[in-house]
């Protein structure tokens, strides 16, 4: 039995996560979740699955949940709960499937532990990359990707040497406004930026997929799964979303990895590595499916993309400040309080202004995140 702590658990991955665990319980077990708020949710997820533990995001969900009727329960409030659910209990899997910055503590406490972890708050390895290598290298444990890109590329690269790579290509569905013209940026709303062409997702990480932010996210992170060079990593738009992501090897073969969009697929591959167990959902249909286009993005438009590979490039601090600077840029977006095409300005103002230091530790790594986020919301929140 596979025991899994799943943070972040009332969101598409959360719920994803959890069909898995339905389709196989004779094999997974939920001993842990956490939720920011939605209290009713996770009382559901309680009963199904007997859960023991659970952390909440805010003060109202904490004095919300009926302790009386749940005394078996072990309540955890906040960051730290998070902290301590990945640092005390008995799990064998860490999903974590939160959004932000939050995520990076319990990843680096679960690879402290010699746990595997499902990754898909890919903030933790944007942000503090470096940091988590050293950790495995120290600790052990296992990291194994549940995004549909980096689980890709570890499909295409199962049984292959690594001195055999050329490249990676990460492809990206290219949002709500691939082919909208440049001109018409300043004018897109909240409500259109959320309407994401192809996956159903939360808010954030539905604007950053629209700015490709979570494309240029994604390469930092492939740079750390893989440990692979900026100059190895390359983007291709493909709006039909049926091949994730692709490999060339020196020899020329390119290996790609295809599929209908479905989470559940990566997911339940990360819990299982390196075994396979059946889902039973539409398969892919070439006959049918018609013609598949790719075309390179347009770095001018969606400039986001281009800050992500030079911050992943400078390393260190730098990539924190990245992912900080937008937190609270896309917050303040869908708050109203700025434009669209302040998103890409406040991020590239506040890397400009960052010193760059080493990234040595855990507390420097949420020392620079704090720092960035005080200074973005003093100057644009008001």
């Amino acid at each position: 039995m596979i025991k899994i702590l799943l943070l972040g658990s009332t969101g598409s991955i959360g719920t994803s996560t959890e069909n898995c665990i339905r389709r196989y319980r004779d094999q997974f077990s939920l001993v842990g979740i956490s939720v920011n708020r939605r209290i009713e949710s996770a009382l559901n997820q309680i009963n199904e699955f007997s859960v023991s533990h659970i952390s909440v995001g805010t003060d109202d969900a904490y004095n919300q949940f009926p302790r009386d009727q749940y005394s078996s329960v072990t309540l955890y409030k906040g960051d730290e709960g998070l902290l301590q659910m990945a640092e005390e209990l008995d799990y064998d899997v860490l999903v974590n499937a939160l959004v932000g910055s939050v995520g990076f503590a319990p990843t680096v406490a679960a690879l402290k532990r010699g746990k595997k972890v499902a990754l898909a708050n890919k903030e933790s390895l944007v942000v503090g990359g470096e940091v988590i290598a050293r950790v495995m290298k120290e600790f052990g444990g296992t990291l194994l990707p549940i995004d549909s890109e980096h689980s890709a590329i570890l499909q295409c690269l199962n049984g292959e040497e690594s001195k055999t790579i050329e490249s990676m290509t990460v492809t990206a569905s290219g949002g709500p406004f691939r082919e909208l013209p440049s001109d018409q940026f300043s004018k897109i709303s909240v409500e259109t930026a959320l309407k994401h062409p192809t996956w159903a997702m939360g808010p954030k990480i539905t604007i950053d997929s629209s700015t490709l932010m979570n494309k240029g996210f994604e390469l930092i992170e492939a740079h750390h799964l893989f440990d692979i060079s900026f100059d190895q990593l390359k983007v291709v738009v493909h709006p039909q979303s049926i091949i994730h992501s692709m490999v060339t090897f020196t020899d020329g073969a390119v290996m790609a990895q295809c599929g209908l969009p479905d989470m559940e697929l990566p997911i339940q591959y990360a819990l299982t590595y390196p075994k396979r167990l059946p889902i039973t959902s539409p398969r892919l249909d070439l006959a049918t499916l018609g013609s598949l286009t790719f075309f390179e993005p347009d770095y001018n438009r969606f400039p986001c993309l281009n800050l992500c590979i030079e911050a992943g490039r400078a390393g260190g601090t730098v990539p924190a400040v990245l992912n900080a600077s937008n937190e609270i840029a896309v917050e303040l977006f869908l708050n109203r309080k700025i434009a669209y095409v302040d998103i890409a300005k406040i991020v590239s103002e506040a890397c400009e202004l960052h010193t760059r230091q080493d990234a040595l530790s855990l507390e420097q790594i949420i020392s620079v995140d704090r720092e960035t986020r005080s200074l973005v919301r003093e100057k644009y929140g008001r």
